[in-house]
């Protein structure tokens, strides 16, 4: 997936780097997170990012299929109950 977008830099995000992938988008942004602790040790990384990811990936699948629930499960690789419960779960109801 490409991403077309100029970067919108903000205060500590002067080496942010256009990525023209999703996958490098995300390695940018956490290793641009993992430089911000300065020195500290990241905590629950993992399920931190999983949610800053599964939450909108769910609202955008939504939207491209106008809210129907069934046809967003079927996109995303997920029975219509987890789909439901995520969105349960993010508050997308």
């Amino acid at each position: 997936m490409e991403i077309d977008a100029e970067p919108n830099l903000q205060d500590g995000q002067e080496n942010l780097v256009l990525c023209t992938t999703l996958s490098e988008y995300v390695k940018q942004t956490v290793t641009n997170y993992l430089q911000q602790l300065g020195g500290h040790d990241a905590v629950n990384l993992y399920e931190m990012v999983m949610a800053e990811v599964e939450k909108p990936l769910l609202e955008a699948a939504l939207e491209h299929l106008g809210h129907n629930q069934s046809k967003a499960a079927k996109a995303l690789g997920l029975s219509r109950s987890t789909l439901r419960k995520k969105m349960d779960f993010y508050g997308l109801n």
